[in-house]
Parts: structure tokens; sequence; C-alpha cells
């Protein structure tokens, strides 16, 4: 073999092997990607989070609350990043809660589990409250329990007519915690006692009506809202209000649609201000109409102690800062988990 014919077949499989070389890094960036439980990425001007298990529903666990938390608040100092927003992969749900199996199953064997996990979603919560940089929940689908509490204390909360919202601990044994007990007593009259008490689900416009969301969009115009805030140079937070509100403004899905619960509200305000869940109870019965009974009803398969512990829970929360509450729900939550 001739010295150049060697060179030709050396620079053929060092390009070959290259190729290969190239292809595996592809194929491992590819596969890192579509297992990863959690992208965080800088786009344009904002940090980007995706919860990204739709198979469940994008249900949180301590592996992604760990991911999070430290690329917040990195961005948060980025002079970059003008922005943070956070959406759920998959379509179905932004995030259906937290992972609650894992932590029942972990909690025989290792106790620390449960600690850890409640303890740094509760730092999380409180973070996005405190956060200095604007930041976007995009509500889309399911929004239950550890999704409320990734999306509801962050400044911006877009709802779609296929968002669910709904607080539904009471049936399995818990309280609406996440900060359940800060935000829900300062919606509109009784509304938040109602829902944490009931897990009643609220759909669609509804979301804002009720004033979890601060913005409706149709779903179909979501992918151009979040195309529109990462194109903005360097915007303030009244530049990313006002591209907000202009979509809230055009969106015509249930444009006319009177809140689910607006032909209810009175009633809902007296009988959910009484102290004690006997007197609620009572209220109910006193009433007697289709709807009061329907209440009762659902109530009546919760669990009692998860009842009386989340009314007692949304009256000391009515007075106490965020962290006070989130303080008081770690410890709520360890006496309900042991």
């Amino acid at each position: 073999m001739g010295l150049r014919e060697m060179w030709r077949l050396m620079s053929r499989f060092n390009s070959s092997k290259r190729t290969n070389i190239i292809l595996q890094h592809l194929r491992m960036s590819k596969h890192t990607d579509a297992t990863a439980e959690v992208l965080l990425e800088r786009k344009g001007c904002a940090g980007v989070i995706t919860l990204n298990r739709p198979k469940f529903l994008n249900a949180l666990n301590l592996s992604m609350i760990r991911q999070i938390y430290p690329q917040l608040k990195k961005w948060e100092q980025d002079p970059e990043a003008f922005l943070i927003i956070i959406k759920g992969a998959g379509g179905k749900a932004f995030c259906a809660g937290g992972d609650i199996r894992v932590i029942s199953e972990a909690r025989k064997e290792n106790q620390k589990i449960a600690q850890d996990f409640f303890r740094e979603e509760y730092m999380l919560n409180n973070a996005i409250d405190s956060c200095q940089k604007p930041y976007i929940a995009l509500i889309h689908g399911i929004t239950m329990g550890g999704g409320v509490g990734l999306s509801v204390h962050g400044q911006f909360r877009v709802a779609t007519e296929k968002s669910l919202f709904a607080m539904p601990e009471t049936a399995i044994g818990l309280f609406p915690d996440v900060g359940g007990g800060y935000f829900l007593p300062r919606l509109q009259g009784k509304l938040g006692c109602f829902l944490a008490l009931t897990g009643f689900r609220l759909k669609g416009r509804d979301v804002y009506a009720a004033g979890i969301a601060t913005h409706f969009v149709d779903s179909e115009k979501l992918g151009t809202l979040e195309e529109d805030l990462l194109a903005l140079k360097s915007p303030s937070k009244e530049n990313i209000a006002d591209v907000l509100e202009t979509y809230h403004a055009k969106s015509k899905i249930d444009q006319d649609k009177s809140f689910i619960l607006e032909e209810h509200m009175d009633k809902i305000n007296s009988w959910f201000s009484a102290n004690t869940m006997e007197q609620i109870i009572e209220n109910l019965q006193q009433d007697g109409s289709s709807f009061a009974l329907e209440q009762l009803k659902v109530i009546n398969k919760m669990s009692p102690t998860s009842l009386k512990i989340t009314l007692r829970q949304l009256m000391e929360g009515s007075s106490k800062t965020l962290q006070e509450v989130l303080t008081m729900e770690y410890r709520l939550s360890q006496a309900c988990m042991f």
C-alpha cells in the first residue's frame, strides 16, 4: 500500500470516527433532554422552566425541586435574564401536584424524604413569591396541589380554556398546602374556604374569574404568546404586563360566560363563614337546596380530620405572611405524615 493510499484511508477513518462521535453526542443530548424531569433553558430574554414528566402529568418530585430552586436563584441574579417562564410538557397538565406516591412509599423506609420534600418544596414556593424577576406561569391543563404552589405565588399566571384548578387534599388525608393557607383566604369572600374544603374544580376562564390566574389566553395562542415574550428586548415588568394584557383582551373563548359559582356566592359566603366544621355542615343541612346538599355529600366523603385542620389553617393563615404560613404548613405536613 502506498503512502498516499494510507493517508487517504486514515483520513476516511478519522472522518468516520469524528462523525460517529458527533452522532453519539447528539444521541446522548437527545436522550438526556427527552428523559430529563425538568428542562432549564435560557431563551431570548428569559429563563424557561419546563416540567417534563408528561406521563405523570408533570407531578413534582424532590429531584425536580432541587434543580429548579438553584436555577431560579441564578436567573434572579443574571442581568441578561429579564423574566422567568414556567410551563408543563405534554399539553395535558401544567403540574398535577406533588408526587405523593413516591413520598408515601419512601416514608415507610426513610422518614427524612418526607421532611426534605415538604421543606424544600415550601422553600421553592417562597422563592417564587420573593423572586425579583417577573415570573410567568402558563397554567395550561391540570394544575393541582404542588402545581398551584409553582404558579400562584408568581407575579403572572396565565390560564387557558383547558386549565383545571383544584386543591383536593382533604380527600387524601392532607390539607391544601404549598401556601394554600395564605392565598385561599385572600380570594373573594369565602370562595377559598369553599374550594379548600370541597376540592371543587374550576375550569378554563373560571380559574381567572376566581382570581387564581391573572390572565386568560386561548390555548392556540399560547405558543405565540411565549414567542412574543421571549422576543422582548430588555423588558420592564410593565412591558411584560402589556403583552399579557394584549393577549388577554383578544381571547375569545367563553368571553361572555359568567363565573360558575356566581349565583351561589352569597350562600357560599354565608355557609362557610362559620368557625367550625360542625356549623358549616349544619348550615348546608338547613339550607336544603340541591347545591347545598351536593356540597354536603362531597364534604361527607372527605377526611374529617383534614377538614378540621384545613378550616383552622385558613383561619390562621388569613392574618399571617406567606413565610409564616409555610412554616405552619411544614409543621402540619409532618404531623400528617407521621
